[in-house]
């Protein structure tokens, strides 16, 4: 199977990737930049969500373009990678968390119009996505063994809560989020979640905490910290992204869909 994998802040190409092609794929959504080519062993197809050099904030990201694209150089699934504020004060800072469930109520795109990839009338395959959680549990399984191969400590379950950016969250946003459960927040996953789950590409999910969100604890996390936290996201995802692609055995799409064709 091709695995795809989706990459954010601090990490805007794959390590040791060989034979890499960089193609930019039109679709109906816009262009798209995928790099294909053999990663420790596994046929993947990498998409740098914010592009080289960070060209685009959370609030530019194209996720259907990017998701499309990905279907279209054949990903049978997708691995993805977040860094995220920490909304549980039992997380500790540097770890990580594979997610089991996702807060993203507003289920809108960066522009403000709804995350969907059926966005006309009368068009093929339309229908509603219907699941108990999220995401893909055979590519969750291979997301955890591939932390612990790698020796890094992580977090089984989770609810991952997609905020708007490009700021941050007030105290009063970040305290809502607690109550409703949220474990930790960043600004592009829940977007992908749902589209990928729409193109019954399953898909899982792993943040690196980088700082605690506004209010969860007395003291501010450091903009030093959080910046130094970003830089060393990049060799963990590494390292456990390559560990998880080599453990992933086939993964079935999440949950059904009800099509009106």
């Amino acid at each position: 199977m091709r695995v795809g994998i989706i990459t954010g802040s601090g990490t805007y190409a794959l390590p040791g990737f060989r034979d890499a092609i960089e193609r930019r794929i039109p679709t109906r959504f816009g262009l798209a930049t995928v790099t294909e080519g053999t990663w420790h062993g596994v046929d993947v197809v990498h998409v740098s969500r914010h592009g080289h050099g960070h060209a685009r904030l959370s609030s530019a990201v194209t996720h259907q373009a990017n998701v499309v694209a990905l279907r279209e150089a054949g990903a049978g699934c997708v691995l993805a990678a977040t860094v995220c504020g920490a909304v549980d004060p039992g997380i500790e800072l540097g770890s990580l968390i594979v997610f089991d469930d996702l807060h993203f109520l507003s289920n809108r795109l960066p522009d403000g119009s709804l995350c969907t990839l059926y966005t006309e009338p009368w068009e093929p395959g339309r229908g509603h996505w219907v699941f108990d959680r999220p995401f893909a549990p055979g590519l969750r399984a291979a997301l955890l063994e591939g932390a612990r191969a790698a020796g890094h400590p992580v977090r089984d379950g989770g609810c991952y809560g997609h905020v708007d950016g490009p700021r941050f969250n007030t105290r009063t946003e970040i305290r809502m989020l607690a109550q409703a459960g949220v474990t930790a927040v960043s600004q592009t996953a829940g977007p992908e979640t749902v589209l990928c789950g729409e193109a019954e590409l399953p898909y899982a999910l792993i943040g690196y905490a980088t700082d605690y969100a506004n209010g969860v604890r007395d003291e501010p996390t450091p903009v030093e910290t959080l910046r130094e936290l970003i830089g060393r996201s990049g060799g963990v995802f590494a390292e456990v992204l390559a560990a998880a692609a080599q453990r992933v055995r086939g993964a079935e799409p999440v949950g059904t869909h009800v099509r009106f064709d």
